[in-house]
C-alpha cells in the first residue's frame, strides 16, 4: 500500500472494518475466468495475467495433492448473444466469448484435470445462474480461496457473493489480477475491507499444510482410540 492507502485502511480499521475472517476446514479453490479472452493481452477483455497464472497453478498443484475440491468457471454465449442480456450493451468487449469457440477455454498454463468442473456463466458472479452454491454444500465446504481475474469484476462480484452465501472468503493478492493497476489495487482494498481476506499465497499455502498436519494428527488419534477399544475388549 501506498501512504495514502495505508491511512485509509487505519481509518478503516479504527471504524471497525478489514478484520480478519480467517481459514475454515473445508476449503475449495475457486479460479475464477482465467481463459483465453481475458489472458491474452492483445483481445479488448485481455491482459497479461502470466504471473498471476504461475501462482495460480502452484495453488492447484497443493489443492490436488491434498484431494480438496476445485473448480474453475468460464463465460460464454450463444452466437446470437441473446443470453448476454444488458451485459455485452454495456461492455461490448464480451463478443469475444462465444460458446465453443477458443476464447472461451480455460488457459493451458492452468488446465482442469478430471473431476474439476468448468462452471459456465453469464456474468460477473461465478454464483449468479449457475449451480456452484449446490456442488459446495453437498461437498461441506466452508472456504472458498480465489484466484483469476479481473478483480474489479468477476472476483469482487464472486467475493461479495460468497460472503453472502455463508463462505469464509479468501482473495489470494498475487493470483488474481486485472487490465489497469488502479482497478486492481482500489477492488483489493475493497474486498479485504468488508467481503474477505486479501492473502498472499505463502499465507494459502500454509494453512493448506497446517489443514494437512491437523488431519494426519486426527486420523492417527482415530486409530489409537480404535486400538486400545480393540485392545481392551474381552
Amino acid at each position: 500500500m501506498d501512504k495514502s492507502q495505508t491511512d485509509t485502511f487505519a481509518e478503516y480499521r479504527r471504524k471497525g472494518f478489514a478484520d480478519r475472517s480467517g481459514f475454515g476446514k473445508s476449503p475449495a479453490l475457486l479460479v475464477v475466468d482465467f481463459i483465453n479472452g481475458f489472458t491474452d493481452p492483445t483481445t479488448g477483455l485481455g491482459g497479461d495475467f502470466a504471473k498471476e497464472l504461475a501462482v495460480t497453478a502452484q495453488l492447484l498443484e497443493a489443492f490436488r495433492r491434498e484431494q480438496l475440491p476445485i473448480f474453475y468457471t468460464t463465460v460464454a454465449y450463444e452466437p446470437h448473444y441473446r443470453d448476454a442480456g444488458v451485459f455485452i450493451k454495456k461492455v461490448p468487449a464480451l463478443s469475444i466469448l462465444v460458446k465453443g469457440s477458443a476464447m472461451v477455454e480455460v488457459d493451458a498454463r492452468i488446465p482442469p484435470q478430471f473431476g474439476e468442473p468448468v462452471l459456465e456463466k453469464k456474468y460477473a458472479s461465478a454464483f449468479f445462474g449457475t449451480d456452484l452454491q449446490a456442488r459446495l454444500q453437498a461437498l461441506a465446504v466452508d472456504t472458498i480461496v480465489m484466484a483469476g481475474c479481473t478483480t474489479s469484476g468477476c472476483i469482487r462480484a464472486s467475493a461479495i457473493d460468497s460472503l453472502q452465501n455463508g463462505y469464509l472468503t479468501v482473495v489470494v493478492e498475487d493470483a488474481v489480477g486485472d487490465r489497469a493497476e488502479g482497478p486492481h489495487q482500489a477492488n483489493l482494498f475493497d474486498i479485504d475491507a468488508k467481503y474477505g481476506d486479501v492473502v498472499p499465497s505463502g499465507e494459502v499455502l500454509a494453512a493448506l499444510r497446517g489443514l494437512a498436519t491437523a488431519t494426519a494428527d486426527r486420523v492417527q488419534a482415530d486409530f489409537r482410540q480404535w486400538w486400545n477399544q480393540s485392545a481392551s475388549a474381552p
